[in-house]
């Protein structure tokens, strides 16, 4: 095994949600092998710094607790001393762990781990380590292979690559990042040198639009890191039932709203037993391409009767 696994784990001002994430980490069995790095970004204002603040002393609370026990190998709290904002805290973060560290896994702080999360992870690592074309390891899929579709699962392997990288709970090497990860500042910058085929390949035919985020201000790190590893001709490792599940979705204050209205297709209890996985040919399948394209539609929401009605005459009303 490797031995040498970085998490950085990325919080704002959710101290419940990050308290679930860290303790479905510390339940890992590979967590006493793992350095943590919190970077735990700073308010906008008074009140976002209050729900900071408690985010940070309950941090606290739990490094001198892990310390105590020596659940973790190290446990490093960085706190920013303003809002740096989503994009700069990852990607600064990212940085700072990869100088210290060959790889990288990256959490934030909604996402829930299964406890063979890491013993995957570090696996992953290993065997594609000296395979650039594998540039991203995902512990998310919005498939589930196992069940639904186990005749495109390969015997002692239940892993598969596609192009797309999902970013809940993921990792990477060195390398990779620092060959290929950049920071676009604009659309035509991001998309310089790309043919509409390659957005068309990247946005799954317009089904999966990724490419709207290039509007925003500052760009997303995932529409960067999404076209960094199209660019390179890269593919993505993935687990073929999820290890990760989303707590933000069931506990957030949109999802508690509209419950009665949607459900997401993805939103499944992390596989419960360790993944079998052994190295393979990095190739994407052209099947398991298809049924993303059909899953990620309408970004995995799936209305229930009640939520199509109300969509329907919210359209009816718009001018």
């Amino acid at each position: 095994m490797n031995r040498e696994l970085a998490v950085a784990i990325f919080v704002y001002n959710r101290a419940d949600n990050t308290r679930q994430t860290i303790s479905h980490l510390l339940a890992n069995t590979l967590a006493p092998n793992t350095d943590v790095y919190v970077f735990s970004d700073g308010g906008k204002d008074s009140a976002s710094w209050e729900a900071v603040n408690e985010v940070r002393t309950m941090l606290h609370g739990m490094k001198r607790l892990v310390d105590s026990t020596h659940e973790l190998r190290n446990f490093t709290i960085i706190e920013r001393p303003e809002n740096y904002y989503l994009e700069r805290n990852i990607i600064e973060g990212i940085g700072y762990v990869l100088q210290r560290h060959d790889t990288v896994i990256v959490l934030e702080d909604d996402i829930c781990t299964s406890p063979y999360f890491l013993e995957y992870m570090d696996e992953a690592f290993r065997l594609y380590r000296d395979n650039p074309k594998v540039m991203h390891v995902s512990g998310f899929t919005n498939l589930n292979l196992l069940d639904d579709h186990p005749h495109l699962v390969a015997d002692g392997n239940e892993t598969y690559f596609t192009p797309h990288m999902a970013g809940w709970g993921w990792g990477t090497w060195r390398d990779r990042w620092q060959n290929h990860f950049r920071h676009y500042t604009t659309r035509s910058e991001a998309l310089e040198g790309l043919t509409s085929e390659d957005e068309d390949a990247m946005q799954y035919g317009g089904v999966f639009p990724c490419l709207k985020s290039l509007d925003k201000s500052p760009i997303p790190w995932d529409a960067c890191w999404e076209i960094a590893i199209h660019r390179a001709g890269g593919l993505c490792l993935t687990p073929a039932h999820t290890l990760v599940r989303n707590i933000g979705l069931r506990n957030g204050t949109h999802f508690r709203s509209f419950r009665i209205l949607q459900d997401y297709n993805f939103d499944r209890q992390p596989l419960g037993r360790r993944l079998l996985i052994t190295k393979a040919e990095p190739k994407s399948d052209p099947r398991i391409e298809l049924l993303f394209a059909e899953a990620i539609k309408d970004w995995g929401i799936r209305y229930t009767w009640l939520g199509k009605i109300v969509r329907r005459l919210k359209h009816m009303i718009k001018p």
